[in-house]
């Protein structure tokens, strides 16, 4: 288990990401969280075994239908918080 910090940029506020993001993550057993940041970008905190990570990962490079993923940038980051289901912050 690890735990990841996924910056997504690009048009990827407004078109649900954060929504269908937490959707995937329900489905591939991720805990953790995703929010939108002002600068535009969605910050998703995604914590899970190795192969459900990577597929998550992966969606993250293509995200919903009306987004349009510039760049996805992924940091292995301490697993400092216990996750208990992935939410959508703020």
């Amino acid at each position: 288990m690890s735990t990841k910090k996924i910056i997504v940029t690009g048009a990827v506020q407004g078109v649900f990401f954060r929504k269908t993001a937490k959707q995937q993550a329900d489905i591939m057993g991720i805990l953790g969280s995703a929010q939108n940041q002002s600068d535009g970008s969605v910050l998703i905190y995604a914590y899970g075994d190795a192969e459900p990570l990577q597929r998550f990962i992966d969606w993250c490079r293509q995200g919903p239908a009306g987004a349009k993923v510039e760049n996805v940038t992924v940091t292995d980051v301490p697993e400092t918080e216990e996750y208990r289901w992935f939410e959508i912050l703020g």
